[in-house]
Parts: structure tokens; sequence; C-alpha cells
């Protein structure tokens, strides 16, 4: 007779980085049960420099993952638009978005907002109503209060699903 694996729950945060509004959310999984754990969002108030809204980004982040404790985390990439300056801005956004979490030594792995939405939705061109429907079905207890919140959870539930290939990733890249 072989041994039942013991499962241990990994708790995920998810986040969906912007400069207005970077959504954050946090799911715990146990074998291939998830669980809601919380969701929000760090929005810097308008006007300030965009110095300021970085840190304020980081600052909000930070708290999360303090208080939170997520042992692995998942960033959204960049879409990439027409608009060469908005596109970099959201970029510096996206950087501390990474760095926020590897601060607390936990490795973040990436996914495009494609992927994001194929695993959630099962089409990687689906819009955000239809993340907004899978999300209430996959996490009935979340009630997300933004778009980038749910979005956030939505990038958390595809690290879950593909954690384990991520992780080869990186084993294979030697980090």
């Amino acid at each position: 007779m072989t041994p039942v694996p013991i499962r241990h729950p990994v708790r995920i945060i998810g986040i969906d980085p912007g400069l207005r509004r970077t959504g954050w959310g946090v799911i715990e999984i146990e074998g291939n049960r998830l669980m809601f754990v919380g969701c929000g969002s760090v929005e810097p108030p308008e006007g300030l420099p965009l110095a300021s809204r970085l840190l304020a980004i980081h600052e909000g982040l930070a708290a999360v993952l303090g208080d939170l404790r997520p042992q692995e985390a998942a960033v959204e990439q960049t879409f990439v638009n027409k608009d060469g300056v908005a596109t970099l801005k959201l970029g510096q956004a996206r950087g501390v978005a990474m760095l926020a979490p590897a601060m607390f030594g936990i490795t973040v792995a990436e996914y495009a907002p494609n992927q994001v939405k194929k695993t959630v939705v099962g089409a990687g061109h689906a819009d955000k109503n239809q993340v907004l429907v899978m999300l209430k079905i996959l996490l009935p207890k979340a009630e997300p209060k933004s778009a980038d919140a749910a979005d956030a959870l939505a990038v958390a539930i595809t690290h879950a699903h593909h954690r384990q290939s991520a992780s080869l990733r990186l084993r294979v890249a030697g980090l």
C-alpha cells in the first residue's frame, strides 16, 4: 500500500498592475480545490507625480503581502498598446508589482492576458463579464469591488493551474 501524499494549502497572490488601480487577489489552493482569501485594489490619489504613485502602489502591496502572507505570486504581463508613453508608465507599475513580492522572498510568475482569460474562461479573447461570471463559479465567496480586483483573482487562478510548469521553468533556468 502506498501512502497518500499530504497536501498543504498554498496561498497565491495575483496582481493586475496599473497606475490608477493595481488589483490584487489572494486565493489558497489545496489539491485542486480553490478557496477565496481576499481581494481589492491599491489606488494612489489622483494628481500625484509618477514616483509618488509608484511608491503608493508598493506600500499598498507590501501591506497586503504582510497581512495575508502569500507563498507564491503571479503578475499579469503588460498589454502593449499604440501609446508608447502609456505603455512605459504601465511597465513601471508592473515593475513595482513584481518587486513587492520579490522583497518578501516570494517567487513571481508572469502570465499574458490571453493566457489568463483562456485558463479562467476557456477562450483567450473573453471579455471582462465572462471572466467575472467564471470567477463566481470558481470562487463563490469572492465579491470583487473592481474589475482590477477581479482580474487579479483571475491571475491567481491561472497561476494555481499552471504553477507546476512555472516552477519547472524556473528550475530549468537555474533560478
